[in-house]
């Protein structure tokens, strides 16, 4: 019996090469719109938010099938599953070049998003192939495909200039099908499957394979994986596009210096897959998150003149960062960057060997979203603000996050290993004489809890379940405030100069309905996944993002309508927070109380609409938020409004 300990050297070489090969194809196909989107853009007229949405509705697609494609590989095995999907995205790619219009566009990048898809095929493939000593290094190498992306931006331009954007279509198409071929034709079936066809057993459910999906880490693993691979997949469409507006260079200049940072963040994966090995996948996170985010900050910090007041007169000087130092700032992000992305994905085998396909699947596609996200988020910042750096600036709190979260996590797992030994010390050695411990323990989880046992109801049970109501009331009131709030802004969007259709006023006033529904769905799961407390927390602050939103939003006609559609569906979040807090506090109460809990948590957070329809009117004709909510605005009936 072959198995991955067993596999030939000569197999496994095999395996791992048409593999990253293969993907290389495909991210080169993947990432074809940073280029030739700079034509499309040209010939169109698109703004910068159409722009961002173009390029990155492939990695939609590519990221949305990963989940699927990750278990029909485990399911059908890679060779048959890359092949199809090689031959799938090859013809969408040859069919680019027939559409002839913006939603034709659209429609043929979806399909060239299957490219994008490759990813976590390889790895389900690839991993089969090696024990867990080396699958870091073997998927280190493997996701050094990621330099498809360079490909396209060294090649690309100049296909373009002898040929039209349609010529490289026509040859990147044909290159891929080529690839599905080969690999069809000489590629093996892993170890793995090869057992099972002659063993007879039943490939795994998917529910099996959707189990661990449940696990919190899972979800911080995406988290990582957003920033490592989503941000590096952003960067490459929009840093051709950065490159010629604010330092003006050709096509041909901005894709070269683009394929700098493609080419340090795909080509130093493999190096990160033998770090990880080496010195652990923890340890590189954290080189990753440190790095990146002093990397991030100097290039988000956008070209300022200062005059000082000095004692000998006025002192006045600038800075801003030239175009070489651009290029090796970002060089120096791509590598650590490919070193982040090698130790996210060697994590995965080692913590669930049995399910690669589908954690590795939810990741990636968490992953590739991110690339399809932040596109369209660096063109919405660029229109809202008019600041070309914002873009870094969004990455820079994005990976404060994600290093916030992954240190807190570890830190919790030292504490569990060491139990209350490790509590009782101080945060810093001279802080010893002074640390009592007992003072500051705050009690934060139940670990006791039946609400039916009427003694324990009796006596501690019925004042944290009230304390838990009493909170979450307003946070649902607060909730449904924002839910409703939108509805209010868009019946005075026409009076204060925004010269909306009034079919575009009916989906602006409908979509805050659609998304809450929807999301109702899914945030009614997220209480056990996350705990009550913080997923309150978590849900109510995201409220911050449409409330701040839609303050800037109004205090500009020229704002697109574009960001006003995603407002909407952010004050959906409002709603769907109701599910939530319901299934939070319906766990605190006995039956015999159930009903009554539940009544006031709807009924007074319900209250939420009409505490907007009472404050809304007040609040928009005094200019309470002084020089913060803009200048007011004019009525024709001599009144003024500060939406």
């Amino acid at each position: 019996m072959q198995t991955a300990t067993t596999a030939s050297r000569a197999d496994q070489t095999r395996a791992l090469t048409l593999s990253t090969i293969a993907f290389t194809a495909c991210f080169a196909v993947w990432t074809i719109f940073s280029i030739i989107g700079v034509a499309i853009k040209g010939e169109l007229g698109l703004n910068d938010t159409q722009f961002g949405l173009l390029v990155a509705t492939p990695i939609l697609t590519g990221s949305l099938t990963r989940i699927f494609l990750g278990v029909w590989t485990e399911k059908y095995g890679g060779r048959l599953v890359f092949s199809t999907q090689m031959l799938l995205a090859a013809l969408a790619t040859w069919a680019l070049t027939f559409a002839d219009s913006y939603p034709m566009y659209l429609l043929a990048a979806l399909g060239v998003g299957l490219a994008g898809g490759s990813f976590i095929i390889g790895v389900a493939y690839v991993s089969r192939w090696y024990d867990a000593g080396h699958q870091g290094t073997a998927l280190g190498i493997f996701g050094a495909g990621n330099i498809g992306a360079a490909v396209t931006k060294f090649v690309a331009p100049f296909v373009m200039v002898g040929f039209g954007w349609q010529g490289v279509a026509n040859v990147w198409a044909a290159g891929l099908a080529l690839m599905a071929v080969i690999f069809f034709v000489f590629a093996k079936d892993d170890p793995s499957l090869v057992e099972r066809r002659r063993t007879g057993a039943k490939p795994p459910s998917f529910a099996q394979q959707f189990a661990p999906l449940k696990n919190l880490q899972v979800w911080r693993f995406s988290l990582y994986y957003f920033f490592v691979f989503g941000a590096f997949v952003a960067l490459a469409l929009w840093l051709p596009h950065y490159l010629i507006d604010v330092y003006g260079v050709d096509v041909r200049t901005a894709g070269m210096a683009a394929a700098s940072f493609s080419l340090s963040a795909s080509l130093f994966r493999a190096y990160g897959g033998h770090l990880s090995d080496k010195f652990g996948a923890r340890s590189v996170m954290y080189w990753t998150f440190g790095f990146s985010m002093l990397f991030l900050f100097m290039l988000s910090y956008p070209p300022t003149d200062y005059v000082i007041q000095g004692k000998d007169g006025v002192i006045a000087f600038s800075t801003s960062m030239g175009l070489w130092p651009f290029i090796a700032t970002l060089f120096a992000l791509g590598f650590f960057m490919s070193l982040g992305k090698a130790a996210v994905f060697k994590h995965i085998p080692v913590y669930y060997p049995n399910n690669v396909g589908a954690v590795g699947g939810l990741v990636g596609m968490i992953g590739g979203l991110g690339g399809f996200v932040l596109p369209i988020a660096f063109g919405a910042l660029l229109d809202l603000t008019g600041i070309y750096t914002s873009c870094f600036a969004l990455l820079f709190v994005l990976v404060g996050i994600a290093l916030t979260w992954m240190h807190l996590s570890i830190r919790a797992m030292e504490r569990a290993a060491h139990g209350e030994v490790l509590d009782r010390l101080p945060q810093l050695p001279e802080m010893q004489p002074i640390h009592h411990p007992e003072r500051t323990a705050i009690p934060r989880v139940l670990e006791d809890w039946r609400p039916e046992d009427a003694t324990l109801w009796a006596d501690k049970g019925r004042a944290v379940a009230r304390r838990n109501l009493w909170l979450s009331i307003p946070a649902l009131l607060l909730a449904f405030s924002v839910w409703m709030v939108w509805s209010m802004v868009v019946a005075k969007l026409p009076l204060i100069g925004f010269a909306f259709t009034p079919e575009q006023l009916f989906w602006l006033a409908a979509l805050p309905a659609l998304s809450g529904a929807t999301l109702r769905i899914f945030y009614g799961f997220m209480v056990p996944i996350f705990g009550g407390r913080l997923w309150t927390t978590l849900s109510t602050a995201s409220l911050l993002l449409p409330a701040i939103g839609i303050g800037y939003a109004v205090q500009n006609p020229e704002t697109p309508y574009f960001i006003f559609l995603i407002l909407a569906l952010l004050c959906g979040l409002g709603g769907a927070n109701f599910a939530s807090s319901m299934a939070n506090i319906g766990y605190f109460f006995p039956k015999a109380e159930k009903g009554n809990a539940l009544a006031l948590n709807a009924g007074l957070g319900n209250l939420g609409v009409s505490v907007m329809q009472f404050l809304v009117p007040l609040v928009i004709t005094a200019g309470v938020f002084g020089a913060v909510g803009g200048e007011g605005v004019a009525l024709q009936d001599g009144g003024t409004l500060w939406l």
